[in-house]
């Protein structure tokens, strides 16, 4: 699945020939969708509640097109292999976001890993993966699982 997704991420995060080597805004969204559709493919299973609430989590946070949403949902809906290394994605996180857009992304994580309503133990794996990955301090880390274990628990209420 990281080589199909690599390939997307290839062809939407190349800075224009001759650009600065910044990314857009844009192009972190697509390498943060590219980390969600991860957390939703790590206990291999693929709900239609988890690509509902993918597709919703994507579209709050990120205001993606619906092409390259639909394009990104199905890379993962239609691939179930998996390879072993998130370091070119966690890279580009760790190159061009701030720590509030690290704390961010570890909250959507969690929203994702939460969004069939059980945190699987390969969901979790992933997203402490990551927040190791970019850096991001456990207290930090549990503060976003912890935001939004709450807002789910006020959203039942």
């Amino acid at each position: 699945m990281l080589n199909k997704l690599s390939r997307f991420i290839e062809r939407h995060l190349q800075p224009a020939s001759g650009a600065s080597p910044v990314l857009s805004g844009h192009q972190k969204q697509l390498a943060v969708a590219a980390l969600l559709v991860e957390v939703a493919m790590a206990d291999h299973q693929f709900s239609e509640l988890e690509l509902g609430n993918l597709g919703v989590i994507l579209e709050r946070k990120f205001s993606l097109l619906q092409d390259e949403l639909a394009e990104l949902i199905n890379l993962a809906k239609n691939e179930t292999n998996h390879a072993t290394s998130l370091h070119q994605f966690t890279q580009l996180i760790n190159q061009y976001c701030t720590t509030e857009e690290k704390f961010n992304l570890m909250k959507a994580m969690w929203e994702m890993a939460y969004a069939d309503g059980n945190l699987d133990k390969y969901e979790d794996y992933i997203v402490r993966k990551v927040a190791d990955l970019i850096y991001v301090p456990h207290t930090e880390f549990i503060r976003a699982k912890s935001l939004v274990k709450a807002s789910l628990l006020n959203a039942e209420n």
